[in-house]
């Protein structure tokens, strides 16, 4: 039996599933991407906009907040570093990323490892993938540390030169 730490129910009765508390939090997902990680990947690709962004997070000079909704925006001719939400909407994240790259676009996204997903073989594999060691450490906005409890990867939607 699951022991429960708060009046939070660990099993949702009509699902059937599991919670997993760590992931589930009060925090949201405004979590800003590792600055070492960004840097490494901005030296290689030079990224022009920050897709999935917030004032406090946002890595690039321009980018799109929740308000501006980067998911009906045109990505076309940027160079995009993309750190979506997780959970259910990953896979709109994953099939604007894809499909702006068919338009022009390079698009770097930090995404969880989820391979039984429907989005990792309807997307991810048709980029370029990048496995990255360990786990990530994230910041929230009050400057704590969210460790994630799943493996990371990097997935590039580039046009390959020769």
């Amino acid at each position: 039996m699951l022991k429960e730490v708060d009046d939070t129910p660990l099993s949702n009765p009509i699902l059937g599933r599991v919670r997993n508390k760590a992931r589930w939090h009060g925090r949201g997902s405004d979590w800003a991407t590792p600055i070492d990680l960004f840097l490494e990947l901005d030296e290689e690709f030079g990224f022009t906009l920050d897709v999935c962004a917030s004032e406090w997070n946002r890595k690039c000079d321009r980018y799109f907040s929740v308000e501006d909704n980067a998911l009906t925006q045109d990505w076309s001719q940027e160079i995009c570093f993309m750190n979506p939400p997780y959970g259910k909407v990953l896979n709109d994240w994953m099939k604007k990323a894809y499909e702006s790259f068919i338009n022009g676009a390079t698009v770097v996204c930090l995404v969880p490892a989820a391979t039984d997903t429907a989005w990792w073989h309807n997307y991810a594999m048709k980029g370029d993938i990048r496995f990255l060691r360990g786990r990530l450490r994230f910041v929230t906005q009050e400057g704590h540390w969210q460790n994630t409890f799943l493996s990371s990867v990097i997935v590039v939607f580039k046009e390959e030169v020769e």
